[in-house]
């Protein structure tokens, strides 16, 4: 049987680079509908943080669309899984992040917590009220739109 593939976008686009993750998750949408397997499930997530529970709790495997900081420069691609996920997130400032991280740990609780990437780029500005991304940032988002796609082939 296959595995639940869960892609998920998270992220406020009305915050600039903080829009990213669902930027991504619309390019998927947009491009590849037709060609994702049934056992794939793309969600935009928002800032849903914790109230995504219920939904990647159903996962076997989750692959997370988000941006990180990691003292890098605007628009530099991140790719984190297992024990560095939790130190990344906790470094950043934001609250669908940190809730995020603490839906997995309930997960884990609840006795099924999926295998988890985060693919994501170093933000410019997460912090001003504008649905545009900086340049930088929204040059990523082929280059992260194609590898979710390999890692939605690698795994289905």
């Amino acid at each position: 049987m296959s595995e639940n593939i869960m892609v998920l976008g998270v992220g406020n686009i009305l915050y600039s680079d903080d829009g990213f993750g669902i930027r991504v998750i619309q390019e998927i949408e947009a491009k590849y509908s037709n060609l994702i397997p049934d056992n794939v499930t793309i969600v935009d997530g928002g800032v849903l943080g914790i109230n995504l529970l219920g939904v990647i709790s159903g996962a076997d495997r989750l692959i997370v669309v988000d941006t990180i900081l990691n003292h890098g420069k605007a628009g530099d691609i991140h790719r984190l899984e297992g024990d560095a996920i939790p130190n990344r997130i906790l470094g950043k400032n934001s609250m669908h992040q940190v809730d995020l991280l603490e839906a997995l740990s309930l997960c884990r609780l609840m006795g099924n917590v999926p295998k988890t990437v985060i693919i994501g780029v170093e933000p410019y500005d997460i912090a001003t009220l504008n649905p545009e991304l900086n340049p930088a940032t929204a040059r990523q988002v082929d280059t992260v739109v194609e590898m979710v796609i390999q890692e939605i082939t690698k795994l289905a």
